[in-house]
């Protein structure tokens, strides 16, 4: 079996630039953090935590259904995989606006609020970088050759 011949797999670590590996690092952490937030309403509903049974419960799988996304979308980029990318700029686009609702809150919020926001900024920033393009869609001239 060729080099040429051989089943595509996984980009191999030297062809992933840096900026590829923190937008799909970030992009996942995201989804873990917004799957892990889900389990926790789904919990706290069951146990009787929370006194408004039904709904935690059914926010708590809303929760965990749309951590699986960007999770998937940061497994995704790290296979090469043009789909991936979409995803994971709304996912840090969402940031953004969560992100300033935190900072209105004041306190500890406020504080955790930036940090949100700069990961998001920072995720966006890496996904769309120019090396990252040419890593998923390939630079201008490939497909002339």
């Amino acid at each position: 079996m060729t080099a040429e011949s051989a089943p595509a797999t996984a980009a191999p670590a030297a062809a992933r630039p840096a900026p590829l590996l923190v937008g799909a690092a970030l992009t996942a952490l995201e989804g873990a953090a917004m799957a892990g937030w889900g389990v926790y309403n789904l919990i706290s509903g069951f146990t009787g935590a929370d006194a408004d049974f039904g709904r935690a419960e059914l926010g708590g799988l809303v929760l965990l259904l749309m951590g699986l996304l960007p999770v998937l979308a940061g497994r995704a980029l790290l296979h090469g995989r043009r789909w991936g990318r979409s995803p994971a700029v709304l996912t840090n686009s969402i940031c953004l606006p969560v992100a300033y609702y935190m900072w209105q809150s004041g306190g500890v919020m406020a504080a955790v609020g930036a940090a949100v926001g700069v990961l998001g900024l920072v995720g966006i920033g890496s996904l769309l970088n120019p090396k990252v393009t040419a890593v998923l869609y390939g630079t201008p001239g490939d497909e002339q050759r």
